[in-house]
């Protein structure tokens, strides 16, 4: 709708109208016999709004040529890219320099449809036993990963066996990675920074008997943290407060390990939030990337020294991935890089870094980047 605007408009209308013409557009690109109909309300409209007959003209106007002229106008705006792949110029533009050989698939795999996937509490329930719980309510699903089970088509939680008892969260098969590449140890201190809405805290206590503080800026990304907890049957500290500034929050005991989710433009899980291509800008990688490396500087200290430190975001822009890691490393001597690997379904283990979002029959999952980092004494 965003090219074909820019072809029918001499000058970009207010936002308000904008979206009601592009609203009008998405019900006038299949010729159905109703175009005076879609058209007449559309006018209607905009003046029950107060609007000036000006706009009522102008939608009017340029609704009407393009039925006149749709097909042409549909033909000149589907040779653009961003038309084609339903993604702006610059993020198109940005994967195709840092992927020259994938950026095509990851487009793809961004207007795909996601998967639910499942990951089975295995405190309370065993993976095997709880597939074979859902094909007796009548649910297909597929195991891809030690505790992750794709559903053959998505349902409401409740509906799942156990819900309410935390049998199974709902976690992307990428995001499941997180905790175990972090390797929890029973007795252990656990920061999970960013940890909204706690997929992965619950997952590392489903992993190990630890100690997890769960940190984040507010009650609003801390509530569904509490609600995960509870209904899993899990005890954690919860706090409130700025991964940047831990003065106002840390009470000075070092952590064994630490998990650092941080905030990114969310580019690997679009596919889930179609919505973030077209609200994301260019000048966005910068601004966060500089936010990952005040969160990751910031935390660092608080690891003792042998601890572990996963830096992880579900992006696939190498701006928040490789180099926010690349220059931590050069600047702090006592920072060492892990190599990291997992077994996706039957394959054979693979270095993991940079995961690219995938979709398809045996390996679905969203766009990660992960990197293990320890402290040396």
């Amino acid at each position: 709708m965003r090219e074909l605007a820019r072809l029918l408009n001499a000058r970009p209308p207010a936002p308000p109208v904008a979206a009601l013409q592009w609203v009008s557009l998405a019900q006038l690109v299949e010729p159905l016999r109703a175009d005076a109909i879609v058209v007449d309300q559309a006018v209607a409209a905009a003046r029950l709004d107060g609007g000036a007959p000006a706009v009522a003209g102008f939608l009017n106007a340029t609704l009407r040529r393009f039925v006149r002229e749709r097909e042409a106008l549909l033909a000149q705006a589907r040779r653009a890219q961003s038309a084609r792949w339903n993604f702006p110029d610059w993020w198109i533009a940005q994967l195709r320099a840092e992927y020259p050989q994938d950026w095509q698939p990851i487009l793809a795999a961004g207007n795909a449809p996601p998967p639910m996937t499942l990951r089975v509490n295995r405190r309370r329930a065993d993976v095997d036993d709880y597939l074979a719980r859902l094909a007796q309510a009548g649910r297909g699903a597929r195991r891809i990963g030690p505790q992750a089970l794709v559903l053959d088509e998505p349902c409401a939680v409740d509906a799942l066996p156990g819900w309410a008892e935390g049998h199974v969260s709902v976690q992307d098969a990428g995001a499941q990675l997180a905790a175990p590449l972090l390797d929890p140890q029973p007795g252990e201190r656990v920061l999970d920074a960013c940890a909204g809405p706690g997929g992965k805290t619950t997952h590392l206590l489903e992993l190990a008997d630890c100690h997890v503080t769960a940190l984040d800026v507010g009650e609003d990304r801390l509530r569904p943290v509490r609600e995960n907890l509870a209904r899993l049957g899990f005890a954690a500290t919860v706090l409130a407060g700025d991964a940047r500034r831990p003065d106002g929050w840390w009470d000075g005991v070092p952590f064994d390990r630490i998990l650092v989710d941080a905030p990114c433009t969310a580019s690997g899980i679009v596919r889930r939030h179609p919505d973030i291509r077209w609200l994301r800008r260019r000048g966005d990688l910068a601004t966060l990337s500089r936010q990952q490396s005040e969160i990751l500087g910031a935390l660092w200290p608080l690891l003792r020294p042998g601890g572990k430190l996963i830096y992880a975001t579900c992006s696939v822009f190498r701006a928040e991935g490789e180099s926010v890691i690349d220059h931590f490393l050069a600047a702090q001597p006592q920072a060492g890089r892990l190599e990291l690997s997992w077994r996706f379904d039957a394959d054979l283990p693979e270095r993991v870094s940079q995961l690219l979002p995938v979709a398809k029959p045996g390996r679905n999952h969203d766009g990660f980047y992960y990197a293990l980092l320890e402290r040396r004494p």
